[in-house]
């Protein structure tokens, strides 16, 4: 196979694990704009009646923040790990789908940069991250949310094919001996995350098209006067947007069950429990969506049908939190970088589960809605829990995918800097909510009791920041001179990925190990030699060629995205016909080819394979 340059062997790659270290980038970048969008919102409000920031450039702050934190930065970070440890963890040499894998990044990425874009054609959306009409339909919102409607569209399509694909995987490309009861816990979670992506981004798209149909076609689904309903689209966006916290949250409570079994030196505590538990939650997660709307008139057996289910998720996720607390009882816990995240995310966790059921009683919840009460709770499930577990996860996997440590005092002032930040930052807001401060406002009178919580949530926003800052300049730092890996197994670890060496061949295994036990490896090193025991004679491996047709592909539904939002600009320089056509051409010319062509892919010979095992780094 030839590679032209690295430029290009990028943008072709089909490997797992450098679409994984793709998804990172991205994912941080979208995660910096997000988080500088927050951190403006926290200036703004820092003090009374501020003007900072303009109201209409603080909805729109707000609007990206959420948005892109959400759709643009969890998924994408949560997938680089899913896409990294997930075909390691099973012993399988890549995903089900390789050609998919690279298209579902390419198009998210793209729908990202096409919302991204909003910022220079007349401003970003502005109805806010749920875009409730009548707020997003034509006569509110500009051409902001059409960038909204069409740039989550192609991101979506790209987080509902990897979704496809990880399922797949997971089912057919498990090593032999690794039945479902002997999967590593974050392969569970990414597998039951992947299936709510598929039965929640479905439902998304349908509501995100019948949105951009009322706007650039006149349609009338959620216009009153012409007989729609707004009701539609919040029941739409919710009973995906429930779920979705669920298939964001389901990952990172994987990764917490790795380093936490991992860094207590012991089997993870009620695995079984922990697998249906998450089950449970899966399906629960689609009978909950109502209690976003207790304050929208649908009638009190409704309400109170949706509040019960509310609570009862509450049971599962207890399951998980004693689970994990049983597994460091009286563990050889070691409390780096990694187990600090994770040890930390638990009670953090069950604060945000708390105010949690607080908000699922109906009654109740007609106080804390719309005040920042439910900012405070849905941040402490977002970023205390979601993002924790992926620093956890970045500390804990980052020698097996880069090939060097994270510095740990660097690492340890991170932590410490961004907890106390975070809990600065979200405590106060449960208690400028009960005060009863509403969301989604860009500023306050003074003399109303708000001033100095306000105050110190900016605060704790710099030291979260600050927090930030440090760990990518522990990245930079780490890739000059921190420690590099001499062994494929860092941390005395447990589970299959740890069992290859350092650096990971391309074809991961050279040989198709054979499974005897949950947590493999560890097995091997107690019963056997502390090497996995080959199902198969080192032989030709086949691996799949690299192709630019997910990028073309992908470029061709920007450009015909584009297009459409140019129908509703007033003064555009090329007719948008032009535009959609050339996107389509592009977009089917690149599927007609992939068709068409036929691509056998290529294999990595047995005396290489044998060269490589013979001088590759001892584990």
């Amino acid at each position: 196979m030839n590679h032209k340059s690295v430029v290009w062997d990028w943008l072709t790659t089909v490997d797992h694990k450098k679409i994984a270290v793709l998804y990172l980038v991205a994912g941080t970048l979208f995660f910096v704009q997000g988080g500088l969008a927050a951190l403006f919102i926290r200036i703004q409000l820092m003090v009374p009646e501020n003007s900072f920031i303009s109201g209409q450039v603080y909805n729109e702050l707000l609007t990206m923040h959420g948005t892109i934190m959400l759709f643009l930065a969890a998924t994408p970070l949560l997938f680089a790990f899913m896409n990294y440890v997930i075909p390691l963890q099973i012993g399988a040499r890549d995903v089900a789908f390789p050609f998919l894998n690279a298209l579902g990044f390419w198009l998210f990425f793209f729908g990202g940069l096409l919302l991204t874009l909003s910022w220079f054609f007349g401003g970003a959306p502005d109805a806010g991250w749920t875009a409730y009409v009548p707020l997003s339909g034509r006569e509110y919102a500009h051409t902001g949310l059409d960038f909204y409607v069409l740039g989550l569209q192609v991101s979506g399509l790209g987080t509902l094919i990897s979704g496809i694909n990880f399922i797949v995987t997971v089912i057919n490309m498990r090593a032999p001996g690794m039945t479902l009861l002997r999967m590593p816990l974050f392969c569970w979670t990414s597998f039951i995350s992947a299936i709510l992506i598929v039965f929640a981004f479905t439902p998304l798209a349908a509501g995100l098209m019948l949105l951009m149909l009322d706007r650039l076609f006149t349609g009338q689904f959620f216009t009153v006067d012409m007989g729609g309903n707004v009701h539609i689209w919040q029941h739409i966006f919710w009973i995906f947007g429930h779920p979705e916290v669920y298939l964001l949250v389901l990952p990172a409570f994987g990764i917490i069950s790795e380093v936490i079994s991992a860094f207590s030196r012991k089997r993870l505590f009620g695995y079984t429990a922990m697998v249906m538990a998450t089950i449970i939650i899966a399906f629960l997660s689609f009978m909950v969506w109502l209690h976003h709307m207790f304050t929208a008139g649908i009638g009190p057996i409704s309400n109170s049908v949706f509040a019960l289910s509310t609570m009862a998720i509450a049971v599962p996720t207890g399951i998980k939190i004693f689970n994990w607390l049983f597994t460091m009882w009286g563990g050889k816990v070691i409390f780096n970088t990694a187990m600090l995240c994770a040890s930390s995310f638990v009670p953090t966790f069950v604060l945000g589960g708390i105010t949690g059921v607080m908000v699922a009683m109906a009654p109740v919840d007609y106080l804390y809605h719309d005040t920042y009460f439910v900012v405070a709770h849905f941040h402490y499930i977002l970023i205390g829990g979601i993002l924790l577990g992926i620093i956890a996860g970045l500390y804990y996997w980052y020698p097996r995918m880069f090939g060097h440590m994270l510095n740990e005092t660097l690492g340890k002032i991170m932590f410490w800097t961004y907890y106390i930040g975070f809990h600065l930052t979200f405590f106060v807001q449960h208690i400028l909510g009960l005060i009863g401060m509403p969301r989604r406002i860009y500023t306050y009178l003074d003399g109303q009791g708000l001033n100095t919580y306000n105050l110190v949530s900016s605060v704790g926003t710099f030291l979260m920041t600050f927090g930030i800052l440090v760990l990518i300049i522990n990245v930079i730092y780490s890739a000059v001179k921190g420690e590099r890996v001499t062994s494929g197994d860092p941390w005395d670890a447990r589970t299959l990925e740890w069992s290859i060496p350092s650096p990971v061949p391309e074809y991961n295994f050279a040989q198709v190990v054979n499974v005897r036990s949950l947590d493999p490896f560890f097995y091997e090193k107690v019963h056997g030699d502390g090497k996995m025991k080959p199902a198969e004679p080192i032989g030709d491996i086949h691996m799949p060629n690299p192709s630019i047709l997910p990028l073309l592909i992908s470029l061709g539904l920007f450009i015909w995205a584009a297009g459409m939002i140019m129908i509703d600009m007033d003064s555009v320089m090329i007719h948008p016909l032009i535009v959609i056509f050339a996107g389509a051409l592009l977009t089917f010319g690149s599927m007609a080819f992939r068709s068409v062509r036929e691509d056998h892919g290529w294999h990595v010979p047995a005396k290489t394979v044998k060269e490589n095992e013979k001088h590759s780094r001892p584990l």
